[in-house]
């Protein structure tokens, strides 16, 4: 069965667990009510929770919030399955007998056991070593294990949360997942947005980030309206973890501070430390009349427009955060939004716009049939 919006916003059931989520999980734009109305509805439930996403979503956030409003009263227990060298994995999941091997001079209760009564979360489930994962399926279809060096079955009684940021359709295809297992554990499935899918609630989590990163409101940075602006139009690749890490940032350098557009740009994005002119600078731009700048004070700042745009190096570390990126669609979707916006700031006027965009224009008429791009 598909979860639709319609289906979880039907969900809003305990006011209490909405008011446990919104302290948990900060926003009001419909991606982040959409995901608290569906945590609330399947913490519910016992079935085994796949919570998708990429990396820095705050996945161990979700899956935290799907414990403390679920009915289970034991603990949470958090597995990171790639942090734990392979051979030591099983172990930490299921314990060991005393004397099963060097070194085990005393039995050890796993973290299935740990967790039983409460709620056990697998991180990154998606580098679990496959013979492994045959023994996951079992205990989660019997709800028995053993220990290692074992042979008594142990009967536990536990939620599971999975989480991954791997396309786990792809690593069963490629032979890296048991099919049988991922369809065990994608019974309810959550995807968490990116951050660029939840911009509006950049300002609210920049409160909240910046209130928990620093108990001394006297050091605390103070963010202007231009420069949350700036933190909005920003891709974060890193999501809600590369917010948090800027954040901090800017704690360290602005201590107590003003923080503008500029310093997001050039001092937090990219680390930079302000010189004492670029912090005199900004100053004089915060107590200048802005409405008295016109355009030809703006040709005196700059000769070159192309120095605002993106830089080709601003993309040189983006595979340190996604795993893979489709290059056309990427150069397909920038093409797209350069083409109306031209358009739109000439009055369609497509000459014009071909002009803007340095194309003669044929090229520009033929990218926009390619595109279905109309001229009003």
């Amino acid at each position: 069965m598909t979860i639709t919006k319609d289906i979880i916003n039907q969900s809003s059931s305990d006011s209490s667990l909405i008011k446990t989520l919104e302290n948990m999980i900060d926003g009001e734009s419909n991606e982040t009510k959409s995901l608290r109305n569906l945590i609330a509805m399947v913490s519910q439930s016992n079935s085994t929770a796949l919570i998708l996403g990429e990396t820095g979503t705050g996945k161990d956030i979700v899956a935290q919030a799907i414990h403390k409003c679920s009915k289970k009263k034991g603990s949470f227990v958090t597995v990171n399955c790639a942090a734990i060298p392979s051979e030591l994995l099983e172990s930490e999941l299921f314990g060991h007998e005393k004397g099963s091997f060097t070194g085990a001079d005393k039995l050890r209760k796993g973290r299935f056991e740990q967790s039983s009564g409460g709620s056990l979360f697998l991180d990154e489930i998606g580098d679990m070593p496959l013979p492994l994962q045959a023994k996951l399926l079992r205990a989660i279809e019997s709800k028995l294990i053993q220990r290692v060096g074992g042979t008594d079955d142990i009967k536990i009684d536990l939620r599971l949360i999975c989480a991954t940021h791997r396309d786990l359709e792809k690593k069963v295809e490629s032979g890296e997942f048991r099919a049988d297992l991922f369809f065990r554990i994608n019974v309810l499935p959550i995807n968490v947005p990116s951050l660029a899918e939840r911009r509006t609630d950049i300002p609210s989590l920049l409160k909240t980030l910046v209130k928990n990163l620093n108990e001394e409101k006297s050091t605390l940075p103070i963010f202007t309206p231009d420069a949350i602006t700036a933190l909005t139009k920003h891709n974060w690749p890193g999501n809600v973890r590369e917010l948090k890490n800027v954040i901090e940032r800017a704690c360290i350098i602005f201590p107590g501070k003003e923080v503008t557009s500029t310093n997001v740009f050039e001092n937090l994005l990219r680390l930079k430390m302000p010189t004492v002119a670029e912090e005199q600078n900004a100053i004089w731009e915060m107590t200048s009349d802005l409405s008295e700048i016109n355009s030809l004070e703006f040709d005196e700042v700059t000769n070159n427009p192309e120095d605002f745009l993106p830089h080709p190096n601003n993309y040189k570390n983006w595979f340190t955060f996604y795993d893979e990126i489709d290059l056309r669609r990427h150069q397909q979707d920038i093409e797209i939004i350069l083409i109306e916006s031209a358009l739109e700031k000439t009055g369609n006027k497509i000459a014009l716009a071909a002009d803007k965009l340095k194309l003669r224009r044929t090229t520009l008429i033929e990218k926009m049939r390619k595109y279905s791009i109309t001229a009003n």
